[in-house]
């Protein structure tokens, strides 16, 4: 009797993938039924809401001739970083952070707009005020983003999916716009899974599915795994989340330092981080890009009082104050340097921001002209205050 190779690898092929899939199915059921077993024990259900090209759609939204039009907001033709791309922009690569430069020469017929921060600001206040609606437990990322605990929730709906559409829905009737949700059992599924469906869409990722889902999604994807990371990670054999896995809790430790043990759990499902209300700034600050490059440090100094005086009216609103001076450097050549200092007490004085942002700046001489510079104060006054801990009810 002769046996046919290709077939027999065929089929081996074939049973191992499923009998994986299946082996991480069972796995994660088993750990959730465990999970709630436990006395007091919780998983949760969280969204995260992310606005779609927030500024950008803003833009248009106020200014009807915009619509359907290829526009950058921030920066100009002539230099600048594009702070947000609407989505037709985006289809000829003009994306944030891109220069502006680069933006005009991928789109030609690239519109640049003038941020107008309070606006976003004030359309992102009415957003937040509808998910204070649903539930209290909710965290800010930005002026465009959001996590949501809704395990309990003040409309008693237990499917997180159905709350999500329906904030959609309320955002969109309420302000115009459109937005992007991802739901899940915690804050990292629940942000890529946010990104799946974009624009004006949203994905549910269930306990049970958390497993394959993460398996079969490219390392690019995941978030905190930034440009130098992954090259990293590809160079190691990495490519996607089933490769991740299946790597060794030292051997990621070792490659990645601490992110190895974050890398490690993530993959697993597991992520503590709870949605904090009342997060707390880690620093302020306040900068400036100029439309001509600096060469004299007197007329630097002239912008770091601008900078500083900015800086203390941000400081002087929330009540913060800090001991760590930071003075940003960005040269024409997009090298960027930064110089601190911290002091023994805490400080919010425009005065001392200066003499403090001139006395770093006079440290080393600039290596070369200078396109931007800005302040920062760090190590706040500011509290941390405890999170809240809900349980879950199971339906998604």
């Amino acid at each position: 009797m002769s046996v046919n190779l290709k077939k027999v690898k065929k089929f081996n092929h074939s049973y191992g993938n499923s009998l994986k899939e299946s082996i991480s199915v069972l796995y994660l059921v088993l750990i959730y039924i465990f999970v709630i077993m436990q006395d007091g024990a919780t998983l949760r259900k969280i969204i995260h809401i992310d606005m779609d090209a927030f500024y950008a759609s803003v833009e248009q939204l106020d200014n009807p001739e915009l619509v359907g039009k290829p526009i950058a907001v921030g920066g100009n033709e002539l230099r600048g970083v594009v702070a947000a791309a609407s989505y037709e922009a985006r289809k000829f690569g003009v994306r944030s952070a891109l220069s502006s430069v680069l933006a005009k020469r991928y789109c030609p017929e690239l519109i640049f707009i003038k941020p107008r921060f309070d606006r976003y600001k004030e359309i992102s206040n009415q957003i937040r005020n509808i998910f204070y609606e649903y539930t209290d437990l909710v965290e800010p990322l930005s002026l465009d983003e959001a996590y949501l605990d809704v395990t309990q929730n003040k409309k008693g709906n237990p499917s997180a999916t159905l709350l999500a559409q329906e904030i959609r829905q309320r955002i969109f009737i309420e302000t115009g716009l459109k937005a992007s949700a991802g739901i899940s059992i915690n804050k990292f599924v629940a942000k890529v899974a946010s990104d799946f469906n974009k624009p004006n869409g949203q994905k549910t990722v269930s306990p049970v599915e958390v497993g394959p889902f993460l398996e079969k999604l490219p390392i690019s994807k995941f978030y905190g795994v930034g440009n130098v990371t992954r090259e990293k990670m590809y160079l190691l054999g990495i490519f996607n989340g089933y490769d991740l896995k299946y790597k060794s809790l030292d051997f990621l430790i070792k490659h990645f330092g601490k992110s190895g043990t974050f890398f490690y759990n993530v993959i697993r499902g597991i992520h503590d981080s709870e949605v904090k209300p009342d997060r707390i700034a880690k620093s302020v600050a306040a900068e400036h890009t100029f439309n001509i490059n600096l060469t004299s440090e007197i007329f630097m100094v002239e912008r770091l009082k601008v900078i500083a005086d900015q800086l203390e009216k941000r400081l002087t609103k929330h009540k913060i104050a800090g001991k760590t001076i930071t003075l940003k450097i960005k040269y024409s050549d997009f090298s960027q340097q930064t110089r601190s200092k911290t002091m023994a007490y805490y400080i919010s004085d425009k005065s001392l921001l200066l003499e403090t942002a001139k006395e770093l700046l006079f440290q080393e001489k600039p290596k070369n002209s200078v396109r931007l510079l800005g302040i920062s104060l760090s190590n706040l006054n500011t509290e941390i205050k405890k999170a809240v801990v809900v349980q879950l009810k199971f339906e998604f």
